[in-house]
């Protein structure tokens, strides 16, 4: 029989681990707390003027309706096209960050260019490109479209590590050649998933849009913007509000649709 006094500490007493963990947890929550040097009483004291700030927001001004989509189609065209190029871009930089299909010192400098884009924050990038073209849309399809090669360039890379190996290896053994091994091996069993996570993109970048417009870069974030400037709260409330119905209907579609491409 087996001493169990010889067993390392974590076998005799497995809730120790647990235990460890969760003492870390809360010791990381307490050091960030502080670091935030949140002031309850001010919190408290300020809820009146929150609530004054609220009630300026209603009743919604629907007399700016037409701008309102006039500005959300622009919106979406935005998302759109950024979607669209950063998707396409995306793919050559992801095939050259994973593992089972690069090699190393070109794996360094993808998931290097990766990290740089993300890094660099959506504001930024809009800035950079209302400056370069100017004010209006272009400026924000460009910054969404490198935005969105940070982030789909991750999950393809994702969705590319996760392939079965099995069948890649089937295929190198009756002596299919790379381009056959990338198109019946790699892109079926990716092609759902990564349509998945281009939805998912699409539908947050037009959330990404409305927020670029406050530099300037077009959409019904410019609008929102101009409104809150001019102290015009009942028809900002009204963009939010038409904002807010599409964002609710591209989310229902887009889980709709890829739970359908997950079955499949």
């Amino acid at each position: 029989m087996k001493n169990i006094s010889n067993l390392p500490i974590f076998h005799r007493y497995p809730w120790v681990i647990p235990l460890i963990i969760a003492i870390s947890m809360i010791g990381v929550y307490i050091w960030a707390l502080q670091g935030l040097n949140v002031d309850f009483k001010l919190i408290k004291d300020s809820l009146p003027f929150i609530a004054d700030f609220i009630s300026r927001l209603f009743p919604p001004d629907f007399t700016v309706m037409d701008i309102a989509v006039k500005a959300l189609i622009e919106t979406v065209q935005m998302s759109v096209w950024g979607t669209s190029i950063g998707a396409i871009l995306s793919l050559p930089i992801a095939v050259a960050s994973a593992n089972n299909l690069a090699p190393l010192w070109l794996r360094w400098i993808a998931n290097l260019l990766q990290n740089a884009v993300r890094s660099v924050p959506s504001i930024i990038l809009g800035l950079i490109f209302v400056a370069a073209t100017g004010l209006g849309a272009p400026a924000g399809t460009l910054a969404l479209s490198i935005y969105t090669i940070g982030y789909l360039a991750k999950f393809y890379q994702q969705a590319m590590e996760s392939v079965d190996h099995r069948s890649l290896e089937s295929l190198q053994v009756i002596g299919a050649s790379k381009i056959q091994i990338a198109q019946y091996g790699i892109l079926p069993q990716i092609l759902p998933l990564g349509l998945g996570y281009t939805l998912w993109m699409f539908e947050y970048n037009i959330r990404a849009a409305s927020v670029l417009g406050v530099v300037g870069a077009g959409g019904i974030g410019f609008q929102l913007k101009s409104y809150i400037d001019g102290f015009e709260y009942t028809k900002a409330t009204t963009m939010m509000l038409v904002l807010l119905v599409v964002v609710t209907f591209i989310d229902w579609f887009s889980s709709k649709l890829r739970r359908y491409l997950e079955k499949m």
